[in-house]
């Protein structure tokens, strides 16, 4: 019995390795694709690369900026929250009235305003939104989608958490998915179904960055999605590892009863947890919709999943490792359509992250939590 347990987990070990090998061995291949099959034989510019990799990272810093919050939920409640995709709709929505307020205040109805343009009513580029003509107007929308967020994080936790905290990590999930549909279609009821745009896009300043058979365009919303969601991981990062709440929210993480043994006030901290967790994804939310242009009632439940992917991906309970997924989720996706049909990009990310995970089934960051 005992030589044949050894030989079977040797065998693992080999088909494990084996997998590996021929995974690394396709991603060598994709590589001398691109770089010979595509790029030295002219298919495609270097330009046109760089685009796509800076649009993965921009896409990467946001769904990473939101992943922080549905990592550090896991981690100290222990359930997968899957209304947080609404959280983000919700804060993108109520930033983005806020915005429209304040730039077409006397230049439009104050409702058409506060419901952001629905039906048509009021556009943004006609009202020349954007972090160079109206910065005052997208700063407040920034603090305002974070605030918001924060307080429908607390009251939900409140009214429909905090009561069944107790329960199985599965009754938290079904409840969750039953808020997701209330917020989503609550957002639906109150600002319409339109996909409406949100800036003017033909006012943003640019910049160019040359390569020698093209220019790699950045815009002034690109450098606002940077500083911003940059800042914000720097600031999570101070906060876990040099403040005694950040010390607290480790020790939670590691083991909640300890923690509350020990003298930990373990409320105090879930409710940081809301605080921080729901800023963060309130401002990813804002300053998606600022980069991309148009803002609609599902935007958060399509990130979703690409959330979860990078999360998963980097190792569940790891800020950084949601970090660093939403990167490789963001990237992938991106540049996936060298080879594939665009509408097949998301289902790249996906692929990505299974393979990986074959390899690494602990995540790329392997639970870390703090470093």
């Amino acid at each position: 019995m005992g030589l044949t347990k050894s030989l079977r987990g040797r065998w693992r070990l080999t088909a494990d390795r084996v997998l590996a090998a021929v995974f690394v061995a396709v991603g060598l291949l994709f590589l001398v694709d691109l770089f010979w099959g595509l790029l030295i034989s002219g298919s495609i510019a270097f330009s046109r690369l760089g685009t796509l990799v800076w649009d993965g990272v921009m896409r990467g810093l946001v769904v990473g900026l939101a992943g922080i919050g549905l990592s550090m939920t896991y981690s100290i409640l222990n359930f997968a929250n899957f209304s947080h995709g609404d959280y983000i709709t919700s804060g993108a929505f109520a930033g983005w009235a806020t915005t429209y307020l304040i730039a077409g205040l006397g230049r439009a109805d104050i409702g058409s305003l506060l419901l952001v343009g629905a039906g048509g009513s009021v556009l943004g580029g006609a009202l020349g939104i954007g972090v160079t003509t109206t910065p005052v107007a997208v700063v407040a929308g920034i603090v305002v989608a974070g605030v918001v967020t924060v307080l429908l994080a607390l009251a939900l936790d409140r009214v429909v958490y905090k009561p069944i905290r107790s329960e199985s990590g599965i009754t938290l999930l079904i409840t969750s998915i039953g808020v997701a549909f209330a917020l989503r279609y609550l957002i639906q009821f109150v600002f319409g179904s339109d996909v409406r745009g949100t800036t003017a896009a033909g006012s943003i300043p640019q910049i160019q960055l040359y390569f020698v058979d093209g220019a790699v365009r950045i815009d002034a919303h690109d450098v606002t999605l940077l500083a911003v969601t940059a800042g914000l991981m720097l600031g999570v990062h101070f906060l876990l590892q040099m403040t005694k709440l950040g010390k607290a929210m480790r020790a939670m993480s590691d083991d909640e009863d300890l923690a509350r043994i020990t003298g930990i006030p373990t409320e105090r901290v879930v409710r940081a947890t809301w605080i921080i967790g729901g800023g963060l994804t309130g401002v990813a939310g804002y300053v998606f919709v600022l980069w991309k242009g148009t803002l609609g009632f599902n935007d958060g439940w399509l990130l979703l999943l690409l959330i979860f992917a990078a999360v998963i991906l980097g190792g569940i309970g790891s800020i950084y490792g949601a970090i660093a997924g939403g990167l490789v989720i963001g990237i992938t996706a991106s540049v996936s359509v060298l080879w594939i049909p665009s509408a097949f990009s998301r289902a790249a990310a996906f692929v990505v992250m299974i393979v990986i995970l074959l390899v690494r089934p602990q995540g790329l960051f392997s639970g870390r939590s703090t470093a």
